[in-house]
């Protein structure tokens, strides 16, 4: 039960979402004196519209997404002689762009006031990534496990980490030369030392011993750190046989306090949002594979259906806080992803709109006049291009969140 009132309640999110979006574009089209005539969620046939004023206001029976028409858009849209004084095209080029940009704005502002609430009523995780120290030591198998699990493979002896001196709740501060300050610098350096050692010539079975320095009771101390030579997935690496609580540590806010802590995890998860947007292309692959049975990766692309069933799971483990913070992240995607100067996208109509501020002063400092409107017909191939990709890949990571959705929990 409690699942399925997650699935609604991140769905209702959504719809809320793309609602404030075309709310925005709305909004700020008619403060710049634009007629707008329609404004609708969803996509498809109408399933209620009513009128007020010179707008239509309706859903519609696709729920994935929404619009706003607004008179004379571009200079291929119809419009009557009443409409004319309020045509978009004829308005200056900040007021064109502002309205094209008010619905990512909308999500920004959204997905801060989001933020905000969370930091005040939960708090909010460190910005830090949790430090490597030591909570247990162990011994590591010298090769992977049938299941593909080294931790399930057969080891005895305290491993060589413990044999080495370091001891739970040491917390390491630098590996073979190099500072480290995040679990997976340590990880990564560690199995570093075993592949080279490995291209060096020794063995499954070996250790290699590199100079490391842990933090001890706020003191540093230096050890000789034995790396034992184990394979993993085919590969010669190092393990030392410690696992670190890679739990992340919460700040508690106050409502003053909450103002620096939600500008601080705001910058941090639109950094990340920028970088999983650029990687998106090569992490389609993997959901087509899904699809087919193969293993979902954690940090693949969701569709709305995808993110409403972890929006769904995460209330029926009571992760309101996560809960939150995932809606808060859709907005902040939704903003960059309507950024990318593409058209039928946001950022794609206003770069149209700046191009021709640009031209247009070319040409005045050439005794020409101004070029007037871009004709939409030229970038029609663009948009068909654009829209074709959107729409495969959509319908794709939508097939594998519905055969393959990703499971948070065991």
């Amino acid at each position: 039960m409690s699942f399925a009132l997650g699935v609604i309640l991140f769905a209702l999110g959504i719809g809320v979402t793309i609602a404030l979006h075309e709310a925005g574009h709305m909004v700020a089209a008619r403060v710049c004196g634009m007629r707008v005539r329609r404004y609708f969620i969803g996509f498809g046939p109408t399933v209620w519209s009513t009128t007020r004023g010179h707008t239509e206001y309706g859903l519609k029976a696709i729920p994935l997404g929404g619009f706003c028409d607004i008179a004379g858009m571009t200079v291929n849209d119809p419009w009557t002689e009443e409409e004319e004084p309020h045509l978009m095209i004829n308005k200056p080029t900040w007021k064109r762009v502002f309205v094209m940009m008010a619905g990512i704005l909308v999500n920004i502002v959204l997905g801060v006031l989001i933020i905000f609430g969370v930091a005040v009523s939960f708090g909010l995780p460190s910005a830090e990534a949790p430090a490597p120290k030591a909570v247990e030591l162990v011994c590591s198998s010298e090769t992977d496990a049938v299941q593909g699990n080294a931790q399930d493979a057969d080891c005895s002896g305290e491993g060589s980490a413990a044999a080495s001196g370091v001891a739970v709740g040491d917390t390491f501060v630098r590996l073979d030369g190099e500072d480290v300050g995040s679990i997976p610098e340590v990880i990564a350096g560690v199995q570093e030392v075993g592949r080279t050692a490995g291209q060096d010539g020794s063995a499954v079975g070996d250790t290699v011993t590199v100079p490391a320095t842990v933090q001890r009771d706020g003191r540093d101390v230096d050890l000789d750190l034995q790396v034992q030579l184990v394979e993993r997935e085919g590969q010669t690496v190092g393990a030392i046989g410690v696992q670190f609580d890679g739990r992340t540590e919460m700040v508690d806010y106050n409502p003053v306090t909450a103002v620096g802590g939600t500008a601080d995890f705001t910058w941090n998860l639109g950094k990340q949002t920028v970088d999983a947007l650029i990687d998106l292309p090569q992490r389609y692959w993997p959901v087509v594979q899904s699809i087919f049975g193969a293993e979902r990766p954690d940090d693949s692309p969701v569709s709305v259906v995808g993110a409403s069933h972890i929006g769904g799971q995460m209330v029926e483990h009571d992760q309101w806080m996560s809960f939150l913070l995932l809606l808060a992240n859709l907005n902040f995607f939704l903003a960059v992803f309507n950024l990318v100067p593409l058209p039928p996208l946001d950022g794609g109509h206003a770069v149209i709109v700046i191009y021709e501020k640009l031209r247009d002063r070319l040409r005045r400092l050439r005794g020409l006049e101004a070029g007037g409107p871009v004709d939409y017909v030229k970038v029609m191939p663009v948009t068909y291009v654009a829209t074709a990709v959107l729409l495969v890949f959509g319908l794709t990571v939508i097939v594998a969140d519905v055969v393959n959705p990703l499971q948070l929990f065991p």
